[in-house]
């Protein structure tokens, strides 16, 4: 109780500080019981939060960081971050969320507060990850998002938390797929991933073209013809490493985390077909997996339900029920 009342009370100190850590969602009485930056000393520091390696490396943004009207950060640099929520009645579990954006912003109400306020509501300990944008420098999300695993794993015992997965949202679920496959160790392996109409694939045909060159460069960086010829060719060949590393179709193994997909057929920001190639390889690998596809929905509807956007405004209403209810059943499945 000491514990959970020393975290409120710092939650209030940060949340109430200027800029970054303003909390104006509308609809939304859910906030942070504690925000911590995750590279107190800077992106160049080789100290990171407690728990966590140091960044060492720079994303290159020298703008401030900015905060629309509708949520969606731009950015962010020195300043990345965790939200941390911690429900009433936890129940053991805790999701670590990546929320979207194409790698350009942060979408950190539709697929970040919302989330978290639909996990506490299920007794689920929710971290919001404020990952640094990539501007080209591809290692950059994931090394945050590992280095919010390493700090919640550390605290798992003292908040009793079992299981710690991974959430994400479009780019932010192809951040949290990246988790899922990339992991370094135990500690950042998620116990269980959840991915909402992910960017899972950087190949050209299928890919969102913005994930993609805000992750690796933008195309044309790499295809410049005005440098010597072997080191033109140098760069084609490490690009297509990278889209091949980055596709995470190709990265499923058996140890892959237990999975749960959600896609609409009529998305035309990020086809079907990604969601559709991770599924495949992770039946083709053993891996438990369970996907739902609704036929209508478009892109981007999150957990922006009515209670938050107003009645008539969520693209997802007809069946917004029957998403949550799936999915709340499956992380129950997995506490059993």
């Amino acid at each position: 109780m000491k514990i959970r009342l020393m975290i409120m009370m710092l939650g209030a100190v940060l949340t109430t500080a200027p800029g970054i850590f303003c909390y104006s969602q509308p609809n939304c009485r859910l906030r942070p019981s504690q925000t911590l930056l995750l590279y107190p000393d800077g992106q160049e520091s080789d100290k990171g939060l407690e728990g966590a390696s140091g960044p060492c490396t720079s994303n290159g943004f020298t703008s401030p960081e900015t905060t629309s009207k509708e949520g969606n950060i731009s950015y962010i640099s020195d300043k990345a971050r965790i939200d941390l929520y911690f429900p009433k009645k936890p129940n053991g579990q805790m999701a670590i969320v990546c929320p979207g954006g194409g790698y350009w912003i942060v979408s950190s109400w539709n697929e970040g507060a919302y989330v978290a306020d639909w996990l506490t509501s299920q007794g689920i300990t929710a971290c919001v990850v404020k990952y640094r944008l990539p501007n080209g420098h591809n290692e950059i999300p994931l090394k945050d998002v590992q280095n919010a695993f390493r700090y919640c794993r550390s605290h798992a015992a003292e908040w009793g938390i079992s299981q710690i997965g991974i959430m994400g949202f479009s780019a932010g679920g192809h951040l949290a797929a990246s988790a899922s496959t990339l992991y370094t160790d135990e500690t950042t392996r998620p116990d269980f991933s959840v991915l909402i109409y992910p960017v899972i694939s950087l190949e050209k045909d299928i890919t969102h073209m913005g994930t993609r060159e805000n992750l690796l460069g933008p195309d044309k960086m790499w295809n410049d013809t005005d440098r010597k010829v072997d080191e033109y060719f140098e760069a084609q060949d490490r690009h297509e490493e990278l889209i091949l590393h980055y596709s995470l179709e190709n990265q499923v193994t058996e140890d892959t985390p237990p999975t749960f997909i959600a896609h609409c057929t009529d998305d035309t920001t990020v086809p079907v077909e990604n969601s559709l190639r991770y599924y495949s390889r992770l039946t083709g690998n053993g891996v438990p997996a369970e996907m739902h596809i609704y036929p209508t929905g478009g892109h981007g509807w999150g957990f922006s339900s009515d209670k938050f956007i107003g009645k008539g405004n969520d693209r997802l209403a007809y069946c917004r029920k029957e998403f949550e209810t799936s999915l709340g059943r499956w992380l129950e499945s997995l506490r059993k």
